[in-house]
């Protein structure tokens, strides 16, 4: 599988990133994030919004079973 074009972002973590997750891999963490950014109404500027999204990534990479599950959107 094709490797990420830079790392996601800098230090060890990002260069780890970049060493091993596909670009494949990325593209659907970045999809994973976005629906619970949404979900949650997370304020992504807020160090506990921060700090559950950096969880959620390494159970995401890790295949952790206690990966937070998105549900999607549902109309009121």
């Amino acid at each position: 599988m094709e490797g990420l074009d830079f790392a996601p972002f800098p230090g060890p973590k990002g260069q780890e990133l970049f060493d091993t997750v596909s670009k494949q891999a990325w593209q659907e963490w970045l999809k994973h994030q976005t629906t619970l950014i949404n979900e949650k109404r997370l304020n992504v500027f807020e160090a506990d919004a921060k700090k559950f999204l950096e969880e959620q990534r390494e159970k995401f990479f890790n295949n952790d079973a206690s990966l937070e599950k998105a549900e999607g959107l549902k109309p009121e």
